[in-house]
């Protein structure tokens, strides 16, 4: 009786890892792509601003929570942390794991100059970069989702609300290397499968050991803090005046208080 409880327990869990992650990847590039398509700047920087706040809250009061209340080793946890940053820093320095929202300058200067074969073959690096990027986010999915079932829902609209905003940037650099609006949805489309692909190695990988799940979270929430830092919160400093700052500062508290009313009903 216990084990078939258990064994329908975890049916559940793979049914809603991958559920969230192909809802995660057809809602983040489908908006994405309306975005990029019809209205893109009236709505990105208002998601930006909101995904700032629901990174940096899932990260640090649930994911890093969780790890640290474990049985692993908090002095390692904290070197991964560390590492983990640094590791995603280097690896978007070598163009493999996620891009700036800021690549129209200059997709538009290779593009110039270039036929339309050679502008194309310019955007493959793009979608290769994405797939390491949704993988990782379909781990960090599964690894939420093995804790509990609302935390891996936060988890899913952290990474939802992150990817709108990249998604769009890559359109963009699709777009201005020669893919088709088909094309370019097509493909990025493919790309972010990997984040199933993720999440159903995240999930059998720890499930067979557990031992590893403080450490995968601590990883997850190294990404979240990175992108967060790195990309949007910087991006929102460079707008100095009170009238754009302060609807900003709302929106970021917006995704704070969202996250607390998600992650707050698994405790």
């Amino acid at each position: 009786m216990v084990g078939a409880f258990t064994a329908s327990a975890m049916s559940s869990t793979l049914a809603y890892i991958i559920a969230a992650n192909v809802a995660s990847t057809v809602l983040s590039i489908g908006l994405a792509a309306w975005l990029s398509f019809r209205w893109l700047t009236a709505l990105v920087d208002r998601l930006v601003c909101v995904s700032a706040g629901l990174l940096l809250t899932v990260a640090f009061t649930d994911l890093l929570p969780e790890a640290f209340h474990s049985e692993a080793d908090p002095h390692a946890l904290g070197w991964l942390l560390v590492g983990g940053i640094l590791g995603f820093f280097l690896l978007e320095k070598l163009a493999l794991i996620h891009h700036t929202h800021h690549h129209e300058g200059d997709a538009h200067g290779h593009a110039a100059g270039h036929d339309a074969r050679e502008a194309r073959r310019g955007g493959w690096p793009v979608l290769i970069g994405d797939a390491f990027h949704n993988f990782a986010d379909g781990v960090m999915i599964a690894a939420a989702f093995v804790v509990d079932v609302q935390l891996g829902l936060a988890a899913t609209l952290a990474v939802i609300a992150h990817e709108i905003p990249h998604e769009v940037g890559d359109f963009m650099i699709l777009l201005n290397a020669g893919f088709s609006r088909r094309r370019a949805f097509v493909f990025n489309l493919l790309s972010g499968a990997a984040a199933v692909v993720g999440g159903l190695t995240g999930y059998f990988v720890l499930d067979a050991l557990q031992a590893l799940l403080p450490y995968a979270l601590a990883l997850a929430a190294a990404s979240f803090i990175y992108i967060a830092l790195s990309d949007l919160l910087p991006e929102m400093m460079r707008r100095a005046s009170l009238r754009r700052s302060a609807p900003e500062v709302v929106l970021v508290l917006a995704g704070v208080l969202i996250a607390a009313l998600l992650t707050g009903l698994a405790h």
